[in-house]
């Protein structure tokens, strides 16, 4: 059998204390959905490639039990809310009871209980059951910390049980180079990594993710959140300074929050000024995917206040 590496401790700065969210169960769902999926199953043999995926997008980890109702209505939900990011993460489920060394390596006590791994670390998540309306917080949450991090891949779904494949396919030479650079703390070289890619191909639409991803972390280097929020409070019609509070909600997450605080911000505003706040709020919709459904919410109110 093989040895599961020792996850080492994460840093403060790393670690994500969702603990407050924990709750009774709720109502029992369904299966998983159908179509395309970024679930597998974890055990002692492929975690290594687990931890190794967890270089290129943030992995879940669900330890659980195949006898707990709880463990079994938590994975639906974590389940759906994984799928319907559409490779901005995966979902690994271990049953925790069959596979004691994963659970040990995580220090795990009781199930179910979640960690991440980002860029091989673990993330300590929460212990038990958790309301579904909260998840999405959750992953958005992880999402930021996988951004300061620089994990800002996409993984392809994963084939189901008794496909030639079971891992996602390889990235393309400059995306993988991209991420390199990123592991490396090179934001200069990731750009030029996914500069050449569209140059190459200008319509990869991944390598436009990536690039709008590390012009994000690039903006907000060294940008103090506290700073920048007082800036804002104090001068409401400061472009930059809600551009720059704006780049900071999306670095940590709290996606929403920067969308709407330019889409008001051009609703009250005219001439270049506008438009400034306009572009970046595309390039924002591009560090998020244009599909997800908080890019087409927030269209539809940036319309009605341009139009």
């Amino acid at each position: 059998m093989t040895s599961l590496p020792e996850p080492t401790a994460p840093s403060s700065r790393g670690a994500i204390d969702l603990t407050s969210l924990q709750h009774h169960a709720p109502e029992p769902v369904d299966d998983y959905p159908t179509g395309p999926a970024w679930v597998r199953t974890a055990n002692t043999q492929n975690f290594p490639e687990i931890v190794a995926l967890s270089q290129q997008v943030p992995v879940v980890v669900s330890l659980g039990g195949p006898r707990s109702d709880v463990s079994l209505q938590l994975d639906g939900l974590l389940a759906r809310a994984v799928n319907a990011r559409g490779g901005k993460f995966v979902l690994a489920t271990v049953d925790a009871e069959a596979e004691a060394a994963i659970a040990q390596a995580f220090r795990v006590t009781q199930v179910p209980a979640v960690v991440a791994l980002i860029n091989g670390q673990p993330v300590p998540m929460f212990q038990g059951m958790v309301e579904p309306e909260h998840i999405d917080s959750l992953l958005d949450e992880l999402q930021g910390l996988a951004l300061q991090n620089g994990v800002v891949g996409e993984a392809q779904p994963i084939p189901a049980p008794g496909t030639p494949a079971d891992l996602p396919a390889p990235l393309p030479p400059l995306h993988q180079a991209a991420l390199d650079a990123l592991a490396a703390g090179d934001l200069d070289g990731a750009e030029a990594a996914y500069r050449k890619a569209l140059a190459e191909k200008p319509n990869d639409d991944d390598a436009a993710v990536g690039l709008a991803r590390v012009q994000l972390q690039q903006r907000t280097a060294g940008a103090d959140l506290n700073v920048a929020r007082a800036a804002a409070a104090a001068d409401p019609d400061d472009l930059q300074a809600q551009l720059a509070v704006a780049d900071l909600d999306m670095l940590g997450g709290h996606v929403e929050d920067a969308f709407a605080r330019l889409v008001s911000f051009i609703g009250r505003s005219a001439g270049e000024e506008k438009e400034a706040a306009r572009g970046r709020l595309i390039e924002l919709y591009s560090v998020t995917g244009t599909t997800d459904e908080r890019v087409v919410a927030s269209r539809q109110k940036l319309a009605r206040v341009l139009f």
